[in-house]
């Protein structure tokens, strides 16, 4: 069987949610997927066309007045499979984080302690950004359609990047005191 990228099987995913044009596509991962899978524009439209060669996806061309056409995907049988089939194999690796607050840190002795502080001090507050972002998100789902097969998944999802920036929280708080 055939394997793909990453960015193809998040495409096949998406195809499920009812986004159709690429626009849709990149403005559903800007508000989401986003937060811990980056896929740009220049990704979206060559792996769209992949999908449709492989016949994964289909595509509809529908014209607007003084507009350019529009395109839009649909997953097809076997793009379901591919998906189901992909989302049933193990996870291939941990991906290792690149993490420029830890770069730095490595470093630091090179610095004077206050500056670290201010480093990790201002971490801190990106990292409470992103809670704030993550209860916005939450609150997004519930309201938008809280009963929807997918959004059980979408807020564990939400909930791992919660937990995980809380952890990084805390890890900033015990570093700013053990640099004092």
């Amino acid at each position: 069987m055939k394997t793909y990228n990453h960015t193809t099987y998040a495409l096949l995913g998406i195809l499920t949610l009812d986004c159709r044009t690429g626009y849709e596509i990149k403005q559903l991962i800007d508000q989401s997927l986003n937060h811990f899978w980056k896929i740009s524009y220049g990704q979206i439209y060559p792996n769209l066309k992949k999908l449709v060669t492989d016949g994964l996806a289909t595509v509809k061309v529908k014209s607007q007045d003084g507009k350019p056409d529009r395109k839009e995907y649909f997953l097809t049988t076997k793009g379901k499979e591919v998906l189901q089939n992909w989302l049933a194999e193990p996870l291939q690796q941990i991906t290792d984080e690149r993490n420029e607050v830890l770069l730095k840190l490595f470093f630091s002795r090179h610095q004077p302690a206050d500056q670290t502080q201010s480093l990790l001090l201002h971490y801190k507050e990106e990292l409470q950004k992103k809670i704030d972002t993550y209860e916005a998100i939450e609150e997004m789902i519930m309201n938008w359609n809280p009963q929807s097969p997918d959004a059980t998944y979408w807020l564990y999802t939400l909930d791992y990047g919660r937990r995980t920036t809380r952890a990084a929280i805390e890890w900033c708080e015990a570093t700013i005191e053990k640099i004092k």
